[in-house]
């Protein structure tokens, strides 16, 4: 089975500038979980254009078909509900016979907190008002999920010979904010999951690193009444673009347990290749 090899970069020095137009991904094969819109859209767009192949995975198995052939021949959508580890292990091997393998996970497959409150921007409810089903479903999806879809990928990676995992997150603040559970709570627990990954994987030849965007994002996760004037502040899910081609390029291939912020990335990776 063909897999990808990520060379040693000689140097990233020429690629900074111009960033999401300079990165390549040639031939890398990519999946995304909860791909159907948002960060997940976002973030596929960009790697297609930069030559990946990619998965995408949602619950809506039309909808997740749907939105690879609006994406382009080089991508395949796969229906998977990422809580229940039998149709995950059915939707990784869907994946991996479409693709011929994997070389990439992004664990980005989530809910907001308007499934448990809608107006939780406007008018914050305490823990205690929480439902414990609607707490339930959004963990089993924000972290759980991310457990099963990386215990599912990882020991193929590893069997495979190499690889790289890449777990979506969200701003500190947003996990400690009034009004939060559980969305901030089962952030939290990813990024934890996802440094414990990386201490797991250290000198294995996977990676895990955590990719965020850096602030609020203009997804199906704002609620309806956001006020119209802060609606102009939001980021561009667009902005996931640059730094996830860059995580999937050879230019990445020995970076391990760090956390990038999408909208600082252009100084972060300037920084690190100066």
């Amino acid at each position: 089975m063909r897999r990808v090899v990520f060379p040693r970069p000689e140097s990233a020095r020429s690629s900074v500038g111009g960033v999401s137009e300079s990165f390549r991904a040639d031939g890398v094969r990519v999946l995304i979980t909860g791909g159907t819109s948002g960060l997940g859209a976002a973030m596929a767009t960009a790697l297609l254009d930069a030559g990946a192949t990619v998965a995408i995975t949602g619950r809506d198995a039309r909808r997740a078909e749907a939105t690879a052939r609006e994406l382009g021949p080089r991508s395949v959508g796969i229906g998977m509900d990422v809580r229940d580890e039998d149709d995950v292990a059915r939707g990784v091997d869907r994946v991996w016979d479409a693709l011929g393998g994997l070389d990439v996970l992004v664990n980005n497959a989530g809910i907001g907190m308007r499934t448990v409150n809608p107006r939780f921007l406007t008018d914050p409810q305490p823990f205690w008002a929480v439902s414990p089903d609607g707490f339930r479903d959004l963990v089993a999806t924000n972290l759980t999920g991310y457990f099963l879809v990386s215990r599912e990928v990882v020991p193929r990676l590893l069997s495979a010979g190499g690889g790289r995992v890449v777990t979506v997150s969200m701003n500190h603040s947003t996990m400690n904010r009034k009004g939060f559970v559980p969305y901030g709570p089962a952030r939290a627990g990813a990024e934890a999951l996802a440094r414990i990954m990386a201490a797991d994987l250290t000198g294995s030849g996977v990676t895990s690193n955590i990719l965020l965007p850096g602030g609020a994002t203009e997804t199906g996760m704002i609620p309806d009444d956001f006020p119209p004037d802060q609606r102009s502040q939001l980021l561009d899910p667009a902005v996931m673009g640059p730094p996830i081609v860059w995580l999937c390029s050879p230019q990445a291939a020995e970076v391990h347990d760090q956390r990038i912020v999408a909208a600082e990335f252009d100084t972060w990776v300037s920084a690190r290749t100066a």
